[in-house]
């Protein structure tokens, strides 16, 4: 008699990308801010009523008087922000990635933005990181904001990756938009000898037939994606891209070549993101190269559970090492 298969219930707004049994740090972005805060005491944290949820709640615990809520009011928030930074200060604004591009971008652009000041936008549930449907997987954020002038954008793989990049984005003069990755976040990069350079990427490992150029938690996919394909005797590289904007031409260009595949791994729609900047850098350099997107495709996704939406759209460990294994 056969096992029972096992039941995946549907994802939690909250649910955790964490394989079973992987090691996690509990809110890691907002335990790096709290200690920030303890050093600069122009740090200051804002939220649309969505503390608990963007890992906020930890900073305004720790700060309660450097901490506002501004309740279910993104524009509002990114506006008062906005205001906070004219007069000093720098701010952290969190609210969901849907809400921070789709809702308040004009605010963000021309509040934010075009004045270039020290605003820090933090976006929980960035592409498919919630089952909830498409009120709430903000699947094509980056191609959204790719397009704001002077806006610096940072996709973090993990916890070591949030944690360095926190105080990274205060130090930075301009705007700043953080896809979030909030909750018991996946540790893995602190076994790559890895430190987080804003507007840097990183080679964690070298291979001969496949590069992956990735970003986001997609990087802990390619990893893991890279060891497996060990198996079948195909060596890949993991090119890892934290800073989508400004993106490290310099970086992929050089790693980039015509003898071996090219697999762009991406949390967000195939349309504006890291795999059409990499082609788009590929081909304004003049390099012959073969690109594989791993994306989300062009569509409003379905709610369900995390695992089956990431085997269903092909960000599964699975799926990615299936596509490699059918394109090699």
């Amino acid at each position: 008699m056969s096992a029972p298969a096992q039941r995946l219930t549907t994802s939690a707004m909250i649910a955790s990308f964490a394989d079973p049994g992987q090691r996690t740090a509990p809110a890691p972005f907002g335990h790096a801010l709290a200690r920030l805060a303890e050093e600069r005491p122009e740090i200051v944290g804002l939220s649309a009523d969505l503390a608990k949820y963007t890992d906020m709640h930890v900073f305004r615990d720790a700060h309660p008087d450097r901490f506002f809520q501004m309740g279910m009011a993104e524009q509002v928030m990114l506006g008062a922000a906005a205001g906070l930074a004219e007069v000093g200060l720098v701010p952290f604004a969190s609210t969901y990635s849907v809400f921070a591009t789709r809702r308040a971008y004009d605010f963000l652009c021309l509040d934010i933005a075009e004045p270039g000041l020290n605003v820090n936008v933090v976006g929980a549930l960035p592409g498919l990181t919630t089952g909830y449907g498409p009120s709430h997987q903000a699947t094509e954020d980056l191609a959204i904001l790719r397009a704001c002038p002077g806006l610096t954008i940072v996709d973090p793989c993990d916890s070591v990756d949030i944690e360095q990049a926190v105080p990274a984005l205060a130090d930075h003069a301009g705007p700043t938009y953080l896809r979030l990755l909030r909750g018991k976040v996946p540790t893995v990069l602190d076994e790559y000898d890895y430190r987080f350079e804003l507007g840097r990427a990183a080679l964690l490992r070298g291979g001969r037939d496949v590069l992956f150029v990735s970003t986001g938690l997609m990087t802990m996919r390619a990893l893991q994606a890279a060891s497996r394909l060990e198996a079948d005797h195909v060596d890949a590289a993991v090119l890892h891209v934290p800073t989508i904007k400004p993106l490290d031409t310099a970086a992929i260009l050089r790693e980039v070549r015509g003898d071996r595949l090219v697999v762009t791994a991406e949390n967000h729609t195939v349309v504006g993101g890291l795999s059409e900047a990499v082609a788009a850098t590929v081909a304004y350099a003049g390099v012959a190269a073969r690109i594989v997107p791993v994306a989300l495709p062009d569509a409003f996704l379905a709610a369900g559970a995390l695992p089956t939406l990431h085997d269903r759209y092909g960000l599964s460990t699975d799926a990615l090492c299936a596509r490699v294994r059918a394109d090699l």
